[in-house]
């Protein structure tokens, strides 16, 4: 057993308004023991459309885990609807039945009839306790295909699939290891990266190479099979290490860290101290920063002057710079850069200003416009980007290559 299936079962998960989370979880877990998720599927609760999902799943994996629609109303329909597809009829399981009743009982309740559906399983099927809630999971069988149902509510999922699924599960699967390795860079857009490296990766089946773009940075997921661990580490590093080379300070992790993170572990190490001064960002930036634990060692604050008096009154700019050359000009960001560096006591200093939009620019000065300075030493580094999408895409880029700078500056 090489692979899976997972089907997400609930009309709530086709919405906005809900996210499936649990299939994350569970191709994690199945990862942990060399088992590949090789396809995940959403269906709502509508039984026509359920019954072929299922039906197709059964034919094509050797494992198909579904979670959701066990529950005790009219639309959760996955036990009959597993049952069917499998041929097997539905019978009562009369101890089910009591464990739900001495449930409702313990809270000083009485059990409602449409409970007595969580007792109705599919012959054949293992019942997998469930400590936590009403419905039971199932494992079931045909042939050597193995199918597992799990409650929707994340929790009780997670209690069942630990306790019972997994040793169960490990005993089936080929013995094999998966071993991932995330590159995560910035700077570079997903067609550059891949342009660069391609030639390292595409003569490899395995490690198998994923590109993703994500909020702010590229990503590069490297995962190999092997017999063990350090087998499969290894396939991954003979192709990771070269790529490193080859993408150089555009990656900043190379596994689950984020920018600010690695931005302050290097403040950390060189012993230096940040403030920023943000305008277009709101105060972004100084968030991202707070996020981390502990990063009163090295942040030592910022402030969000967003009009010109402010930029004046918290960084000591001269009034006379704002009107010469403008609020948003390379001259404006090094001012704030410096003024918060001096006024925080700070060993560097990042200021930010520009168009966010979606109103406010010009021809000269258009929204998308965005100066960054990075004052150090005697030094002050400047950098004028146009970003382009809605405000709130515009603020994260800016935060994002403001603490690039920072990063790039103390490598």
């Amino acid at each position: 057993m090489e692979t899976a299936e997972i089907i997400a079962i609930g009309s709530e998960l086709l919405t906005p308004h809900r996210v499936d989370s649990n299939s994350l979880y569970l191709t994690r877990q199945l990862n942990s023991i060399g088992i590949e998720v090789d396809l995940k599927v959403v269906a709502g609760d509508q039984e026509t459309r359920l019954e072929q999902v299922v039906r197709s799943a059964v034919e094509r994996s050797p494992l198909v885990i579904a979670t959701g629609g066990l529950g005790p109303t009219e639309d959760d329909i996955t036990r009959k609807v597993f049952a069917r597809v499998l041929q097997r009829q539905m019978v009562l399981q009369h101890d089910i039945l009591q464990t739900i009743r001495n449930r409702f009982r313990s809270r000083g309740l009485e059990m409602p009839g449409n409970n007595a559906r969580q007792a109705l399983v599919p012959v054949g099927a293992r019942i997998l306790g469930n400590r936590l809630g009403t419905a039971p999971g199932l494992w079931l069988e045909k042939g050597e295909v193995v199918i597992v149902l799990l409650p929707g509510v994340p929790s009780e999922m997670k209690a069942i699939f630990e306790e019972t699924c997994l040793p169960l599960l490990s005993q089936r699967s080929t013995g094999s290891h998966l071993f991932t390795r995330v590159l995560r860079s910035t700077g570079m857009t997903e067609s550059q990266l891949d342009e660069r490296i391609a030639p390292i990766y595409t003569p490899y089946k395995n490690p198998v190479t994923t590109i993703l773009s994500g909020k702010g940075e590229i990503q590069v997921h490297l995962t190999g099979r092997a017999k063990s661990r350090q087998e499969a580490e290894a396939l991954v590093d003979e192709v990771a290490e070269p790529i490193q080379v080859k993408l150089g300070d555009f990656v900043f992790s190379t596994g689950d860290q984020s920018l600010e993170q690695v931005v302050g572990e290097c403040l950390l190490a060189k012993k230096e101290t940040l403030a920023v001064a943000e305008s277009c960002t709101g105060g972004l930036i100084a968030e991202r920063i707070t996020r981390v634990p502990g990063s009163s060692r090295y942040f030592m604050g910022g402030v969000t002057c967003y009009s010109n008096q402010s930029k004046v009154e918290f960084t000591g700019m001269p009034p006379l710079l704002l009107e010469m050359s403008g609020a948003v000009s390379a001259e404006v960001a090094r001012s704030l850069a410096e003024g918060i560096r001096d006024r925080m006591g700070a060993s560097i200093g990042v200021g930010v200003t520009g168009v966010a939009g979606p109103s406010g620019g010009s021809q000269e000065k258009p929204v998308g416009l965005v100066h960054l300075a990075l004052a150090m030493g005697n030094q002050v580094e400047h950098r004028e980007c146009r970003f382009s999408g809605d405000r709130e895409r515009i603020r994260f880029w800016a935060s994002q290559t403001a603490l690039d700078m920072v990063r790039r500056r103390l490598l």
